[in-house]
């Protein structure tokens, strides 16, 4: 929570007077560390490899997440369709033992929080998450979505907000080999292209 609490101040800063790459990413390397860092050690995603690669593969995927859920959230309603849906889900997984109850606590905490803020941002919006909300929302989840993989259900992990890894994961990769600065702003999301 402290993590998280972490990123929404720094996401604020970010919204109100823009930040750097470099100061938001390495903010970022923080708060996915922290959460790391606390993760019990019986929770493994990969028992067959080293802890430590385990972990590291762990960094940057929950690093790319934090950042994928930022970079998703440009439409109305975007960030509360995919994850009331996800957050739902990893409840009900949690209550079938799938999730510890701290895990089932901040799901549905944060599915209630989604579901308040779905009145101001259905189209057309009169609120948005911006950083402030889009980072923290990225955190809880792939916290949540590693515990989940971490007590045996890899493939939920990966299939419930895959809609979100698919675009995200395709439009950088298409960004870099198209030489596009892929750091900046843009509208080439599968999401924003259907919009428009």
């Amino acid at each position: 929570l402290a993590a998280t609490a972490f990123l929404a101040v720094v996401g604020a800063i970010d919204d109100m007077r823009t930040l750097g790459v470099l100061p938001r990413l390495l903010s970022q390397m923080v708060a996915v560390l922290c959460v790391i860092a606390v993760l019990p050690s019986d929770v493994r995603v990969a028992p067959f490899a080293p802890a430590w690669a385990e972990r590291a593969f762990l960094f940057v995927a929950m690093l790319w997440f934090v950042n994928l859920t930022n970079f998703m959230d440009g439409l109305d309603w975007m960030t509360v369709a995919e994850f009331v849906p996800l957050t739902l889900g990893l409840t009900i997984l949690g209550l079938l033992r799938a999730l510890p109850t701290e895990g089932i606590i901040v799901a549905l905490a944060l599915c209630g929080a989604l579901i308040g803020f779905a009145s101001f941002n259905k189209p057309v919006a009169r609120l948005f998450l911006g950083d402030v909300g889009s980072l923290p929302i990225g955190l809880l989840v792939a916290w949540l979505l590693v515990l989940l993989a971490g007590h045996g259900h890899l493939a939920a992990a990966i299939i419930m907000p895959l809609y979100y890894i698919a675009d995200a994961t395709i439009t950088l990769g298409r960004r870099i080999a198209n030489r596009e600065p892929f750091w900046l702003s843009h509208r080439s999301h599968f999401y924003q292209r259907a919009t428009d």
